[in-house]
């Protein structure tokens, strides 16, 4: 689907026991493939019996999720969105409109650096659908895309009628990959819930959720990576107190085009790759698609930008910065109320 890739994972679920403690309940694992990314369901205290239906309905509901978000599946609501070249407003889905609400607002707060209209310049960059590009792209060719974007060309009409998305821009691009793990963990979570299941943690790439306790009768425990290949290094654990958690980084995504290393993360308004020190990312919020939506704008504003908007906005946020051979990382007031290891890192 073009969502963050696999290897973009920063934040691990740790283990369904979450400590030493002997396992006083059933506890079951589910995972499959999704948008381009991984998905794992744990849960805590279910019949083992019910886990072949439970995948079931999991794969499912991930697959239209899939086929309404993807800008890789060219018959996906959100395609046929972006294939019309009118004006007239589109239906969607009441949780497409939201998805695209919130979006806009996180693009307002973080003043259009968290933008998904940016689609143009991260197919130019080679991160979307198209193939990377054999030349590093000429200033021209950023201009061109660059005119295609813009926040101030969409938007949303919802009424007792229905829900809609209008452009005016005939050539608009909508890329919600930014947010679409957030908005997916958050519907595997209200999956759980119908499915009568009130002890869970589900993930969709590196968003995550958490309700209730695990199997231990503890509480979920999530691991944030450190900025390194090796994936069991840990930097901080939290407690997400039924949050959602994601994270943004421009340490693995990444790829060589004439001796320079291109990160995914791409500034609206400069319409190139990122190139400061901040290489990761994580905000706890209420939900994990504004933790998702959060999370890239404040990649894209850098560490001191981001420092700034996170104490503005009350924000949950841990960042990691490279500091000369090493890395530095900050936490905003609200973030430390989740830590685990409370001893100020």
């Amino acid at each position: 689907m073009g969502f963050k890739n696999i290897l973009l994972i920063s934040v691990l679920a740790a283990s369904l026991s979450g400590c030493d403690r002997q396992e006083t309940r059933s506890a079951l694992v589910l995972e499959g493939k999704t948008m381009g990314t991984v998905w794992r369901v744990s849960l805590a205290g279910v019949d083992p019996g019910r886990q072949a239906d439970l995948q079931h309905v999991i794969q499912q509901q991930l697959d239209d999720d899939d086929q309404t978000l993807s800008t890789w599946k060219k018959d996906s609501v959100l395609s046929r969105f972006n294939q019309y070249q009118g004006s007239d407003p589109q239906p969607v889905s009441a949780d497409m409109a939201d998805i695209v609400v919130e979006a806009l607002r996180i693009g307002k707060k973080t003043e259009g650096a968290m933008d998904i209209t940016v689609g143009p310049l991260v197919n130019l960059w080679g991160f979307g659908p198209m193939k990377q590009p054999t030349h590093t792209p000429t200033d021209a060719e950023i201009a061109a895309a660059k005119a295609q974007t813009g926040l101030q060309h969409l938007h949303v009409i919802q009424n007792v009628e229905g829900q809609w998305l209008q452009k005016d821009l005939p050539t608009l691009y909508v890329d919600l990959s930014t947010m679409g793990e957030g908005y997916a963990t958050d519907h595997l979570a209200r999956l759980m819930e119908q499915q009568g299941i009130t002890d869970y943690l589900v993930s969709v790439g590196g968003a995550v959720l958490s309700r209730g306790k695990n199997a231990s009768d503890q509480p979920w425990r999530v691991a944030i990576q450190k900025p390194t290949d090796r994936e069991n290094a840990v930097e901080a654990r939290v407690d997400l107190q039924g949050h959602g958690i994601s994270t943004s980084g421009s340490y693995r995504n990444y790829y060589e085009l004439d001796g320079k290393r291109i990160s995914h993360v791409i500034d609206p308004a400069t319409g190139r790759p990122i190139d400061h020190k901040l290489v990761s990312a994580t905000v706890i919020a209420t939900t994990a698609l504004e933790a998702d939506g959060w999370d890239t704008g404040l990649m894209v504003l850098g560490a001191e930008r981001a420092k700034a908007l996170a104490l503005k906005e009350h924000l949950a946020v841990y960042l990691i910065s490279k500091q000369g051979d090493g890395f530095a990382h900050w936490m905003s007031p609200q973030f430390k109320s989740f830590l685990i290891d409370q001893e100020d890192k």
